[in-house]
């Protein structure tokens, strides 16, 4: 039994600060759909099937995935969480609809994505949109208040009967292991039996989770390195998604309680244009050969502590999502479902 937990992106509603950045109504779809093909062969845009280009306020899209994910064996969904200090949240609408209606009865967590939002994430200059900011022990306290609420809901998922909880970039953390501490002790205080403490590593270089105080790692890399660059005429970056071999499932550490993270695929010129990286010579099949390594990787484990993480659920203008496209229906899903109970 593996648990398949799938990255959420809630960037699927108009919000007031996008619509000053990038003008009324902008979503993650405007740039999907706006997306043109860069190079020969370079699959876009990516139109969405089944779900259509969904309005995440509306509960009977967020329904719709969460019907869609259970049926494929999808656990539950990771959703990104965006709190930029002194209570200030993005983004916060769809999660915080789920939380207190308790629809979709579908389980879920929390992924701490404390990065400042940067310009030239979706091709404008350099310039912060919004700053990450962090505070003592006074603004931990009140950022684990708001978390206490999801972590109560008996959907959240959990370790042993400990809530799971990520944290995006450790190394932005002006104190992790006094974070980890503060939280922990805070959860024990509410009567919780401990937290399971994630954090997300963004490269194979190796920073040790645990002494930054954290349960384990989710190592979420993108393998951009020389053995896998395919040199195209256009000029556009690119690398072949076929020579990645192990590279997304990275060897064990001792001592380390290391989490796989995989994804199907990597396309981020929706937002960049000609600046941004591209996968290609991808498939289903590829796919569903890395969910069987990964799922091998946590078949020694007890059956509570075999999460599997994927990047993602609905990341469209990053070229990496399990929500069908016309051009693939649901061949990633499937992908994800075979890879997970067949392991031969």
């Amino acid at each position: 039994m593996v648990r398949p937990i799938a990255f959420y992106l809630p960037q699927f509603h108009p919000i007031p600060e996008n619509d000053a950045w990038w003008g009324k109504g902008f979503t993650e779809w405007t740039n999907t759909a706006n997306a043109k093909p860069l190079f020969d062969g370079h699959y876009q845009p990516h139109v969405p099937a089944d779900l259509g280009y969904y309005d995440l306020r509306t509960p009977e899209a967020r329904a719709a995935q969460a019907d869609l994910a259970r049926r494929y064996g999808i656990e539950g969904f990771c959703y990104y969480h965006y709190w930029f200090g002194e209570g200030r949240r993005l983004l916060e609408r769809p999660f915080d609809e789920v939380l207190a209606s308790g629809e979709p009865d579908f389980p879920f967590c929390l992924c701490w994505a404390n990065q400042s939002w940067a310009g030239h994430w979706f091709g404008a200059d350099g310039r912060t949109l919004i700053e990450q900011v962090y505070g003592g022990e006074a603004e931990m306290a009140v950022h684990f208040a708001w978390l206490l609420q999801a972590f109560r809901d008996p959907r959240y998922i959990r370790v042993n009967g400990r809530p799971v909880m990520l944290v995006f970039s450790v190394a932005g953390l002006p104190d992790a292991p006094g974070l980890c501490r503060v939280w922990r002790g805070l959860a024990q205080a509410a009567g919780l039996p401990g937290l399971h403490l994630l954090a997300v590593r963004h490269s194979l270089g190796r920073r040790d989770p645990h002494a930054a105080g954290f349960d384990g790692a989710v190592d979420m890399s993108l393998p951009l390195t020389g053995h896998n660059r395919v040199e195209l005429n256009q000029g556009v970056r690119t690398f072949d998604y076929g020579r990645w071999g192990d590279h997304d499932n990275p060897p064990a550490q001792p001592g380390v309680v290391q989490y796989p993270c995989v994804g199907p695929g990597w396309d981020n010129t929706p937002r960049l244009g000609r600046d941004g990286l591209v996968y290609v010579n991808y498939s289903p099949q590829m796919f569903r050969a890395k969910v069987r390594r990964a799922a091998g990787q946590l078949a020694d484990r007890p059956p509570q502590d075999r999460l599997l993480f994927v990047k993602a659920w609905n990341e469209w203008a990053e070229g990496n999502h399990l929500e069908p496209d016309l051009r693939y229906g649901h061949a990633w899903l499937e992908a994800l479902r075979d890879g997970v109970s067949d392991r031969s």
